[in-house]
């Protein structure tokens, strides 16, 4: 079974964008308008060492009401699906309490947690990380999602956990009957 890694944090750190490069698609709406996205949406990742599925989320900062209040259902959903997750900031505005919110969802909900630090393009590294460490989540990771900017390496420490494990073969019961398979559904 692959491994599931899903994307939270709050509007416009980059969670679509983090989502169309790791898919390698377009499928995924990027905008500077925050909150487009709503629901939860599904693609198959193609960086690092072993495939996953990916799971985008729509933002979550706090205290939501209404359509927003939905959109955060649906991102507990996506943590409950997933095997780790993926906390995304925005290294450009730094650490908010929106931020803080998210990592609590996450504590509360979630199994293993990575913190990306994203648009991190042409800054300092370590400088444009160094105050996400309170938030507690280990060592913060900065990338850049929109130029791809240490993806790969980020893909290859969040997938180690998932690259010694041996795929399940599902051998037929009878060996001399054929294996039949159906696919249903439009």
């Amino acid at each position: 079974m692959l491994p599931v890694i899903a994307l939270i944090g709050r509007p416009n750190v980059g969670k679509s964008t983090l989502f169309n490069r790791l898919t390698r698609s377009r499928d995924a709406i990027v905008s500077n308008y925050p909150g487009l996205t709503r629901d939860r949406q599904y693609g198959f990742g193609k960086i690092g060492p072993v495939a996953y599925i990916v799971i985008d989320t729509g933002g979550v900062a706090g205290g939501e009401i209404g359509v927003n209040e939905l959109m955060v259902e649906q991102t507990l959903a996506a943590m409950k699906e997933a095997d780790t997750v993926v906390v995304m900031v925005d290294g450009r505005n730094g650490l908010t309490s929106a931020d803080e919110y998210v990592v609590d969802l996450v504590r509360r909900h979630s199994r293993k947690a990575w913190l990306a630090v994203n648009k991190a393009e042409g800054l300092d590294q370590d400088l444009v990380s160094s105050e996400f460490h309170a938030l507690g989540l280990g060592k913060p990771i900065a990338i850049s999602a929109a130029h791809g900017d240490r993806i790969a390496n980020f893909m290859e420490e969040v997938l180690a956990p998932f690259t010694n494990t041996t795929p399940v073969v599902i051998e037929p019961a009878d060996k001399n009957k054929e294996l039949r398979i159906a696919v249903i559904g439009r």
